[in-house]
This record gives C-alpha cells, sequence and structure tokens, in this order.
C-alpha cells in the first residue's frame, strides 16, 4: 500500500513540475535594468548615485543590422526541436511587421553571448528595441501570442538614425 502512495505522490509532483515548466516556456520577461554609477573616479563611486543601465547589443555584435523597430536575436543549438518552431514563428512576424528583424545565432558559435546573458536553454530569444537595448527575453519554445507580447514592449516608431 504505501508502494502506491509513493508513485501517486511522486505522479503528482512530476505533473506540478511539467506544468510549472510549460507555463514558464516561452514567456516574455522584460529584462531588469542593472545598477551603473554615474560620475567618474572613485570618489563618485562612494557616493554611489546610481542610473539603471541595461546591456546593448550593436549590429557589429549580431553581425546584421538592428530592425529600425525590435530586433528578435535567437540563440540556437543544432539539436534543438523548439528551435525550429521558434525560428518559423519569428521569421513570420518580422515579415508582417515592418522594422522587425529575426537574427537567429548557432549557441555554440557565439559562447561570448552565452556567458554574457546566461543562457542556460535554447532556444533563448533576446528582444531589443531599435536601439539595440535589450528589453527582455524568451526562453524556451515561443508561439505568436507570446512574441506579439515581446513586441509590444518595443516602441512603434524608432527615432531618426
Amino acid at each position: 500500500m504505501s508502494k502506491v502512495v509513493l508513485v501517486c505522490a511522486l505522479l503528482v509532483v512530476a505533473a506540478l513540475l511539467g506544468w510549472w515548466w510549460q507555463t514558464r516556456s516561452g514567456r516574455f520577461r522584460a529584462a531588469e535594468p542593472t545598477a551603473a554609477p554615474l560620475g567618474r573616479g572613485a570618489a563618485a563611486d562612494a557616493g554611489a548615485v546610481t542610473t539603471p543601465a541595461r546591456e546593448i547589443l550593436t549590429s557589429a555584435d549580431l553581425v546584421a543590422p538592428l530592425g529600425r523597430r525590435a530586433t528578435f536575436v535567437q540563440l540556437s543549438s543544432e539539436v534543438c526541436a523548439a528551435c525550429v518552431s521558434t525560428r518559423r514563428v519569428l521569421g513570420a512576424l518580422a515579415s508582417e511587421h515592418p522594422g522587425v528583424v529575426h537574427v537567429e545565432i548557432d549557441a555554440a558559435d557565439r559562447l561570448d553571448l552565452v556567458r554574457r546573458f546566461s543562457v542556460l536553454r535554447t532556444p533563448t530569444t533576446l528582444v531589443l528595441d531599435h536601439d539595440g537595448v535589450v528589453v527582455g527575453r524568451m526562453t524556451g519554445g515561443t508561439d505568436r501570442r507570446q512574441a506579439l507580447t515581446a513586441l509590444e514592449s518595443c516602441p512603434d516608431v524608432a527615432p531618426a538614425r
């Protein structure tokens, strides 16, 4: 009898973990700014007036142009089934929305970006605004609704460059 209870308990725990994992997959999470000190030198650091700073990726970092509205930077791997469906979703969105660009990067080829953005799972998609500022990220397979939610975090009109 105790073995049956143990198996049932393990099944319930596994189902809850699976449900939790599924709800987090592909969901857009806005980037949290990091504190960057204003001013120069040790004296300025001692006073520690800080301002929010965000990660920035340039077209040189990506070896591709940034979108006038937004850029989806998808970090993928060869053996990733969810990467294929995410590529389709983001590619379609980029073709439908002017100023939106989708760039796919093989994570194995760009370990510098993997480390810099603490990528633990593929696909991981970084969402950049028109200036290359990382405004958020999606981890795991992404569907159209989730990608549109991420796109809403970027302004419709970019300032002139």
